[in-house]
């Protein structure tokens, strides 16, 4: 592991990362004080890898203040051992310390998008999805889970058009997304079956699904 008293303040790495963090967090963009939640902070990085990736820094407040960590090595060493005891798949990255001064330290964790997803936290034989929307980490629902599955192997996915389509065709003219739950409705299909009819739009490239805090929203593309 590499030490911190190996590491030597470069300004010109410092002023990459004042312009950085200047940008705020974001989507591919996640800023933690101190790695004291490490469970936090791998759901975190499990929803870049889902998404588009991005890069987590350690030592750098919400407010885009930037006081650093102490000691680096601490820090690393548990976000490290979550990662190992939690992750599935192995999620790929590069980690990197950017020194502040000889005594203040910044970790910077790039996070591909991951050819591999869907990743999981597992915990006590339950598994938690999670992706990524602007600056918010979001536990994805089975459907997101599913399609971030699925789309490594989509291409020339088909679907049927037959009246349930038909309906939900109509009613986003109307209204420009609706939920799961409002599809069931609208067709009167159960939910395992409006599931599987969403996912393969979604696949067939004629619906986005935009996961939020209170569920998934489709809408044409």
């Amino acid at each position: 592991m590499v030490r911190a008293e190996t590491i030597v303040y470069q300004p010109a790495l410092v002023a990459d990362l004042r312009k950085l963090v200047s940008r705020g967090e974001g989507q591919q963009l996640e800023f933690k004080r101190k790695a004291s939640y490490p469970d936090k902070i791998v759901r975190e990085m499990i929803a870049l890898a889902n998404t588009d990736g991005g890069t987590l820094l350690i030592g750098v407040d919400d407010d885009g203040t930037i006081p650093g960590v102490k000691y680096p090595e601490e820090e690393s060493v548990v976000i490290h051992q979550e990662l190992t005891k939690h992750c599935r798949p192995a999620i790929g990255f590069t980690e990197t310390w950017i020194a502040l001064s000889d005594k203040r330290f910044v970790l910077v964790w790039e996070i591909p998008a991951s050819p591999r997803r869907p990743h999981f936290y597992s915990i006590n034989q339950t598994r938690e999805c999670y992706v990524r929307l602007a600056d918010q980490s979001l536990k994805a629902s089975r459907e997101m889970a599913e399609i971030l599955r699925r789309r490594k192997s989509a291409k020339g996915t088909q679907f049927t058009y037959g009246p349930a389509e038909e309906k939900l065709m109509r009613a986003l003219e109307v209204n420009p997304t609706i939920s799961l739950k409002d599809f069931s409705k609208l067709t009167g299909l159960n939910r395992f079956l409006s599931s599987r009819k969403l996912i393969k739009l979604v696949l067939a490239n004629v619906l986005d699904i935009r996961p939020t805090e209170k569920g998934d929203l489709f809408s044409r593309k």
